[in-house]
């Protein structure tokens, strides 16, 4: 019994790891771009959109679709970032820890 008391408590560890880092993805800022740069939203570790940059020569009234599609691209763009990020502290918090497969985290 006393290894299910020291998984416990390595349980408990992590997960006030895990809320930690959760609470530290609000400061984390990842930017994406699309249209050689013309496009840049940034986001913060949580995905939530903080920032868009236009150049104004994309700025263009009678070709708003190319405008939204552009955002769309830099969003998805930033979108894998914050992923890739969140992925790699995790894998860091986790230590040597492996997951069975499709299980992600956080939740």
């Amino acid at each position: 019994m006393k290894n299910l008391g020291q998984m416990m408590k390595q349980a408990q560890q992590m997960q006030a790891k895990m809320q930690e880092m959760q609470a530290a993805l609000g400061d984390i800022e990842v930017s994406g771009q699309s249209g050689a740069g013309m496009v840049t939203v940034t986001l913060n570790g949580k995905g939530d959109l903080k920032k868009v940059k236009l150049d104004k020569s994309i700025v263009d009234p009678n070709d708003t679709e190319m405008l939204e599609d552009l955002l769309v691209a830099a969003f998805n763009d930033a979108k894998q970032k914050v992923e890739q990020q969140v992925q790699a502290e995790t894998q860091k918090l986790m230590g040597g820890l492996s997951l069975p497969p499709g299980f992600k985290l956080p939740f």
